[in-house]
């Protein structure tokens, strides 16, 4: 009596392979299963978790999430999702799961890092070598049952190649990142992966360090949605309750330019974390983080949503180790109407900044202070010039966003929880020479 009990069961098997001068560097397949066990009386919860379904450890576990309750504090807000919050939005009908992926050979999941070796290797006669090749995918089942009756699950497979190109000129040796993510090997373009390599590579050559100054930056996709994950986590309710968020108490405010509006829809079937339902067993749903600039709100679980005073957003995220917690899965800038070329003939001079290095030490989702590494390319007259390096670019992640002047049309899909898309912001610092 006055017990919840909630029972969390995932199965996962995944292969990586890495690929090195037409040999197999490392070679991984590994499939996990379990089960976490949640138990909350009188606000207090226990959790515990076993790699195992036997009958004995599941006793065993059930008995160690009750004595794990009994030790902790006590909370009000705490409590497994009601069967009312758990049904308050259908769930989405996605397509995420392929059949053929678990089909495919191991042998043959090697051959594709050994094509994508050899396709980046003669993609360009400036590339001298592949620093790496590889091969990952990931077939995730998941399903949550509870005392208070909510049950549901969630399954996806997802699969992706990437590929680093070495270019070279004399002495000099530049790397550019290739890549391609689907749902089964069908989906790969290896031509496409090893192309962008080493274009990225080869037009790196030559790079010099500029003097410092500041100026227009266009922002790559893939370093959009790198730092669009940071932003994501400083949007969780539980950094806001835990006080390790620039956004807390901002609900209502400007925080972005106009332009800006950034949602978390996990409901996107081309999104690599979309899924039917959160960690708890709650539909996922499109929630609106930023609207043309202004905050509207933060991602929810149950128990962040309760103590917020709010309702859950279904972005509760979960492994077999731990309690759920809160997170983005598909995070994305609404795009724009120009695609990046345009973008770039509409500058005067700026910088393209193609990648960055130190994203994570160099940024703070607390303070949002911003200073990074960073290689690419300047742009004068509205075209590609000198390649640069050896640079750091440095503002607040807060005054990005509010300078971002326009972002491009091509919304693209990567591995992690956030889109790419070509940004364009007005003024950041260029330090160099």
């Amino acid at each position: 009596p006055g017990e919840q009990v909630e029972a969390y069961v995932a199965r996962s098997r995944e292969t990586e392979v890495s690929v090195l001068r037409g040999d197999v560097e490392a070679l991984t397949v590994a499939e996990q299963f379990g089960i976490g066990v949640r138990v909350l009386v009188d606000g207090r919860q226990g959790y515990a978790s076993a790699g195992s379904l036997d009958p004995d450890s599941l006793d065993d576990t059930l008995a160690e999430a009750r004595d794990n309750a009994r030790f902790s504090a006590p909370d009000p807000w705490q409590g497994l999702p009601t069967r009312e919050e758990a049904t308050a939005v259908a769930p989405p009908r996605l397509d995420l799961w392929r059949d053929d992926l678990e089909a495919v050979p191991t042998t043959a999941k090697v051959d594709l890092a050994l094509a994508l070796e050899r396709a980046t290797s003669g993609a360009d006669a400036r590339i001298r070598g592949v620093e790496s090749a590889s091969y990952h995918d990931a077939a995730v089942q998941g399903a949550v049952a509870s005392s208070l009756g909510v049950e549901a699950e969630a399954r996806r497979t997802a699969c992706s190649c990437s590929v680093a190109a070495l270019a070279g000129d004399g002495d000099e040796t530049r790397t550019g990142y290739g890549f391609s993510v689907g749902r089964t090997t069908g989906d790969l373009d290896l031509d496409a992966a090893a192309a962008d390599a080493a274009e990225r590579a080869t037009r790196l050559l030559g790079a010099t360090q500029p003097p410092s100054q500041q100026l227009p930056v266009v922002l790559d996709p893939l370093v959009t949605s790198s730092l669009l994950g940071i932003v994501g986590a400083a949007l969780s309710g539980e950094a806001v309750l835990k006080g390790r968020s620039m956004f807390a108490g901002r609900v209502g405010e400007a925080v972005a330019a106009p332009l800006v509006t950034l949602v978390d829809d996990p409901t996107t079937e081309d999104a690599r974390g979309a899924s039917t339902h959160d960690g708890e067993g709650v539909p996922t749903r499109r929630t609106v983080l930023v609207a043309e600039g202004e905050l509207r709100g933060f991602l929810h679980n149950v128990y962040t949503g309760r103590r917020a005073g709010e309702a859950t957003t279904g972005s509760a995220v979960r492994g077999l180790g731990s309690p759920p917690g809160v997170g983005a899965r598909a995070l994305a800038l609404t795009p724009g109407a120009r695609d990046p070329e345009a973008i770039i003939a509409s500058l005067p001079a700026g910088l393209y900044v193609q990648a960055v290095s130190g994203l994570h030490s160099g940024t703070s989702p607390v303070s949002g202070d911003f200073s990074v590494g960073a290689v690419g390319l300047m742009i004068r007259d509205g075209a590609f010039a000198e390649p640069v390096r050896e640079v750091t670019v440095a503002s607040t992640l807060q005054r990005i966003l509010l300078d971002v002047a326009e972002v491009g049309a091509d919304l693209t899909w990567l591995p992690g929880s956030a889109a790419g898309a070509t940004v364009l912001v007005s003024e950041m610092q260029l330090s160099g020479a």
